[in-house]
């Protein structure tokens, strides 16, 4: 199965073509801003790396986060529109499963949480079991809160894990307060890498992928009509 992933939903950009599970064209990149101009470029080196047409690919994959509202969107709508162009499947994969999958890559560990910096004082919290099986689905937490349900999983499925993500500096503190010395993964950005790997995994809803937003915007519509004055 031919995969191209992408991920454009945080502070880096990566494209990851893949070939039965195995990598044929790799470009990852850290950066802040512009997501929008590098994509297409690098989707476009990746694909005459990897000696592969638009038209052999089967099956396509983005991170739909939580990230940052550009980002997310630049990876989601170019996927969306390569998926209705190519009339072939896309899949959505969570940035936290992404790096999770990342961690446990790197590691032995019997499980592994992603926790992203959500300014605040708050993280973007996931977790997951080497076996597949979710222990954390995708939320929004203060750091402390999110210190204290891994202390009781932990409870569950072991002392033993990984932390990855840009929050994990944050959570660590909080745990070993708590008595609960988790292991520092390198991990800190998705990468398209292991996004192919788990849409190779997935099997596709048929559905587009959506943009998961954990936090409400913080802009807000204006109010109409008041006071009766036109």
């Amino acid at each position: 199965m031919n995969i191209l992933a992408v991920d454009t939903a945080l502070g880096a950009c990566s494209v990851a073509i893949t070939v039965d599970g195995r990598i044929r064209a790799h470009t990852y990149r850290e950066m802040v801003r512009g997501h929008a101009e590098a994509l297409a470029p690098m989707v476009e080196a990746a694909m005459g790396e990897a000696g592969c047409t638009f038209a052999q690919l089967d099956r396509l994959g983005v991170t739909t986060g939580p990230g940052t509202f550009t980002g997310q969107r630049v990876g989601l709508a170019f996927i969306r529109a390569m998926a209705l162009a190519l009339n072939i499947p896309a899949v959505g994969v969570t940035t936290l499963d992404a790096m999770i999958e990342a961690a446990l890559d790197e590691d032995d560990a019997p499980w592994a949480v992603t926790a992203i910096d959500a300014k605040r004082g708050e993280v973007y919290l996931g977790a997951r079991g080497a076996n597949g099986n979710v222990l954390i689905e995708p939320v929004l937490m203060g750091v402390r809160c999110a210190a204290g349900q891994l202390v009781e999983l932990a409870r569950a499925a072991g002392p033993d894990f990984l932390c990855a993500g840009t929050g994990a500096e944050l959570l660590l503190p909080e745990l070993a307060a708590k008595g609960l010395k988790a292991r520092l993964s390198a991990v800190r950005q998705p990468d398209a890498a292991f996004v192919a790997r788990l849409v190779l995994r997935a099997t596709p809803s048929g559905a587009p992928p959506r943009p998961l937003y954990l936090r409400a915007p913080d802009a807000k519509l204006p109010a109409t009509g008041l006071s009766g004055r036109r």
